[in-house]
């Protein structure tokens, strides 16, 4: 739910704030006053791509600012700041903290549908309509749908692992005899899992054997040899200690001396045990030394790692089995493949089910709403037709359409091809309160939800989003002033003149909502119009 949004040079918007109700809120004014500049900051606080020519003429940047709560979020809100300079650039930051644009889609994007003229086009779009039916049927669908996909998934691999075998059973002599070379090549050095690293670690130690031995040994005898470091530093504590006999203070230093002695002795003795544990074999650093120069043989033809070493003897050992049985792992992967394909098909079979069930559901739902919008016996219905194997995807192996009866008594054709835009706006409406909770959305912002709508359509569609609103935060830009009645905050969007003309956008009350309510009912405010408006809110107010 949009707690707040303040927005800042945006198209002709120098600064305005609204703070919409969590129930209607409605935003009126005359045509071209600016009310799609407030439309795109709420498509850019949703994650949409930004647009620099949004910048308001003369500023060097835009930026929408709101506090959205979401459902099961933190309770304080999020605090979402969108800028965007006029060079294109721009920032995303997430309460107070920087983040992406798909970040922000994803989570305050997903909790905000803003149904404009691009969502009557994507009503009027087949592949929408399979969401549309899998969003409302839940559950039921939603397990039908991943066990269909996985199993898609699977008899693809399957297929791709057909191909491959074929393939290499039907290779070349020529590429099979490489292959045979690459295989024997790598057997004759034979590599172990971890020797490379093993002997990239202990090699470096057996070559310098002489100098490692050579420097422990001289630093051994200095410290323990016959006047070496030991014996020097024994001798300076006894004469510390004799002569603190007359200052107590250098029995201290003989004791940090003494102290070091033991430091020094031990590493004395960890020098000796280095020295013991140093074998020296000329034998066997010859042996390494041609053991490395045959496996970096390897890692120059096959590498850069080992680990590519290995992988390359699978495939030519892969290769030139095939090419010995290739008959069996081609009928392997053929049964395979069957066997996957067979699962696909009862996956398919069990989805189709589970929306075959809950289509008749969903069109009755809808049909019973587009009734409340004066749409008289007009109907929807949803087809469900089964596709060729080549053409099934991850959506299903169905197509579902939506299909529109105008009036009782007429056959229903696909929507896409017979509805006005008046009608698909009322359907698209339809759908929204029918899908209530299940699309997860808790703000709905409608643009020209009113179109070619009129007389006791406008009372009827005034209605449903009132009592849309009462499961989700609405916010409406109309010029129906059946709806701006009924709604629980009224912004007034208006423009003023002057060489770089503005918006301003600010919510009304009393006298003044009348003034507009009586404007929307006749273009003027007369007397009669006045009176007009004022019965309308009484009524509303009385009626909520």
């Amino acid at each position: 739910m949009i707690d707040e949004l303040r927005v800042r040079d945006v198209a002709l918007i120098h600064e305005a704030t609204i703070d919409p109700s969590p129930g209607l809120t409605v935003l009126t004014g005359e045509t071209g006053t600016g009310k799609s500049a407030l439309l795109s900051a709420v498509k850019l606080l949703m994650g949409e791509r930004a647009d620099a020519s949004a910048v308001r003429e003369g500023a060097d940047s835009l930026e929408v600012e709101g506090r959205v709560f979401l459902r099961g979020g933190d309770p304080d809100g999020v605090i979402v700041r969108r800028r965007v300079e006029a060079t294109g650039r721009g920032r995303v930051d997430l309460n107070g903290s920087m983040a992406s644009v798909r970040e922000l889609a994803s989570g305050v994007g997903a909790s905000i549908d803003l149904c404009g003229q691009h969502e009557h086009q994507r009503l009027l779009q087949p592949q929408s309509h399979v969401e549309l039916l899998d969003a409302w049927a839940g559950d039921s669908v939603a397990e039908a749908r991943e066990a269909f996909s996985r199993a898609l998934a699977s008899a693809r691999a399957a297929e791709r692992e057909l191909e491959r075998v074929s393939e290499m059973s039907r290779d070349s002599d020529e590429r099979v005899d490489e292959a045979s070379f690459v295989l024997r090549r790598i057997d004759e050095v034979s590599p172990e899992e971890g020797e490379y690293e093993r002997l990239e670690e202990t090699l470096p130690t057996a070559e310098h054997a002489e100098t490692l031995l050579r420097a422990a040994a001289d630093a051994h005898e200095g410290v323990v040899g016959d006047g070496g470091v030991s014996d020097t530093l024994s001798s300076m504590v006894e004469g510390l200690r004799d002569a603190a006999s007359y200052d107590e203070r250098l029995e201290g230093y003989a004791e940090r001396l003494e102290s070091a002695l033991i430091d020094i002795e031990d590493v004395a003795g960890d020098l000796r045990r280095y020295q013991d544990g140093l074998d020296f074999d000329p034998d066997t650093l010859g042996r390494m030394q041609e053991r490395m120069a045959q496996l970096q043989g390897l890692l120059r033809s096959y590498g850069p790692r080992m680990q590519d070493v290995f992988e390359r003897r699978a495939k030519a050992q892969e290769l030139v089995e095939c090419s010995r049985d290739g008959g069996r792992l081609v009928a392997k992967a053929k049964a395979a493949l069957d066997e996957a394909e067979g699962l696909l098909s009862q996956r398919a079979d069990e989805l189709d089910a589970a929306r075959a069930e809950a289509a008749p559901r969903l069109a009755d739902a809808v049909t019973e709403q587009m009734a409340f919008l004066q749409m008289g016996t007009a109907s929807l219905g949803i087809a469900q037709h089964r596709l060729p194997r080549a053409q099934w995807t991850s959506s299903g192996p169905s197509s579902v359409e939506l299909m529109y009866r105008p009036a009782a008594g007429l056959s229903p054709r696909p929507l896409r091809r017979i509805a006005s835009g008046g009608e698909v706006s009322r359907v698209m409406l339809a759908c929204k309160v029918v899908l209530g909770e299940a699309d997860h959305t808790e703000t709905l912002v409608f643009d020209e939800v009113d179109a070619g709508v009129g007389g006791a359509t406008a009372v009827s569609l005034a209605q449903v989003l009132a009592r849309l609103a009462k499961t989700h935060q609405v916010i409406v830009v109309t010029h129906l002033a059946q709806v701006a009645v009924v709604a629980d905050r009224h912004y007034l969007v208006s423009k003023s003149g002057g060489e770089v003309p503005q918006t301003t956008i600010r919510r009304i009350g009393g006298e003044e909502r009348v003034a507009e309510v009586a404007r929307m009912l006749s273009g003027d405010q007369s007397e009669e119009s006045l009176a007009h408006a004022r019965q309308m809110l009484e009524s509303a107010a009385e009626d909520a």
